[in-house]
C-alpha cells in the first residue's frame, strides 16, 4: 500500500513540475467556472435556446392555422357572415337576436 502510495506521490510531483502541464490545467479550470461565459452558463443558454426555438417552431405552426382561418373566411363572404353571426352576435336591421345560454 506504501509502495503505491509512493508511486501516486512521485507521479504528482512529476505532473506539477511540468510547467506546461500545469498551465494547460489551470486554463480549463479557468475556462470551466470563472470566466464571464464559462461551461455552466454556455449550458444554461443552449438549454434556453433549444426551449425557445420550440417555442418559435410552434408559433409558426398557430401562425399558419390562423392564415388558413383568415385565407378561409375572407374568401367567401357567407363564410364572413356567419363568423361574424357566431362570435360577435351581429345581425342585421330587421332580426332578432336570440342568446342560450346553457348551465
Amino acid at each position: 500500500m506504501k509502495e503505491k502510495l509512493t508511486i501516486l506521490w512521485q507521479f504528482i510531483i512529476a505532473l506539477v513540475k511540468n510547467k506546461y502541464l500545469v498551465v494547460i490545467l489551470v486554463f480549463i479550470v479557468w475556462v470551466s467556472f470563472f470566466d464571464t461565459y464559462n461551461l455552466v452558463y454556455r449550458f444554461k443558454n443552449l438549454k434556453e435556446l433549444s426551449e425557445l426555438k420550440k417555442e418559435a417552431d410552434f408559433f409558426r405552426q398557430e401562425i399558419k392555422v390562423y392564415q388558413a382561418q383568415y385565407n378561409e373566411l375572407f374568401s367567401n363572404r357567407d363564410d364572413l357572415e356567419k363568423f361574424a353571426r357566431e362570435q360577435y352576435q351581429m345581425k342585421e336591421a330587421d332580426e332578432d337576436l336570440f342568446i342560450i345560454i346553457s348551465e
